[in-house]
């Protein structure tokens, strides 16, 4: 284990000002999905810094083609399961399909996440501004997402990079500004050029994580389980397997946490 970070029963939870301060310092961090509390036991232990439970487990937990199926009662599930191992790092939770068309809904599938759940952040895809600034308002930390949307893939038609033309890099600008003057704390980049995810990263002041968006983003996120090389189907380009270098899982852990820290990943083969 990395022996830089004390025994998990000394850490002091984060928030998302310590990933700002983090971000002000220009200090990377790390960021894996998990969705059980043994994956987040020792995601937490090794110092990764966020645990981003995931609206993905519809497709490598529960074997779902698309992440739609997801239900709020999955996603409440699983937080819990996470939260109850997790001492040190945030904890975001994606609101899944359709629990998020208006203000109070998301208000209410939120307030579920984080009271029931344990959540300290919520997610959801899409510039919805409405929505952000409404829960703002009532309490409720908000991690934005920016990019390719999964939940939009009937309407896309498949899953692709998002931004190389002029006209969607400039609306992945304005959409990020956006969303940092309506008060999210966070924002996520997934399938974004790097040129145009550093830049993004660049121009807001909120810590941006990326997914298959460069190595300038302020912090990097996989699926534990791509990361791992024990998902079902094809591991996507951005994606990296850290555990055929190693005999653990316990040491795949760290060195995928050790290369985000030094900026060695994602190298330009894992980005867009």
């Amino acid at each position: 284990m990395n022996a830089s970070y004390p025994s998990s029963s000394v850490y002091q939870p984060l928030t998302h000002l310590d990933l700002l301060k983090m971000k002000q310092r220009k200090e990377k961090f790390a960021c894996l999905t998990a969705y059980d509390a043994s994956f987040a036991a020792l995601i937490d232990a090794v110092g990764i810094e966020v645990i981003l439970v995931g609206d993905s487990l519809g497709m490598v937990v529960q074997g779902h083609a698309t992440t739609l199926p997801v239900k709020l009662e999955n996603m409440i599930y699983h937080t819990r399961c996470v939260t109850r191992a997790s001492r040190h790092a945030l904890v975001i939770a994606d609101l899944p399909f359709m629990t998020y068309s208006t203000p109070e809904l998301a208000a209410k599938s939120a307030a579920k996440l984080i009271q029931e759940g344990g959540a300290q952040l919520v997610k959801f895809e899409g510039a919805r501004l409405d929505i952000v600034e409404f829960l703002v308002k009532q309490g409720i930390a908000v991690c934005g997402h920016l990019g390719l949307l999964p939940q939009f893939i009937h309407q896309i038609g498949a899953y692709k990079v998002y931004g190389k033309e002029l006209d969607s890099a400039d609306q992945l600008i304005n959409d990020a500004l956006a969303l940092q003057r309506v008060g999210v704390s966070l924002l996520l980049l997934e399938c974004v050029p790097a040129v145009l995810a550093k830049h993004i990263s660049e121009i807001v002041d909120i810590p941006v994580i990326g997914i298959g968006a460069g190595v300038d983003c302020d912090g990097q996120v996989l699926v534990v389980y791509d990361m791992l090389g024990i998902s079902t189907g094809k591991r996507p380009r951005f994606s990296k397997n850290f555990l055929s270098e190693t005999n653990s899982i316990e040491s795949a852990l760290e060195n995928y946490y050790n290369a985000v820290k030094k900026g060695d990943f994602p190298t330009p083969a894992h980005s867009f």
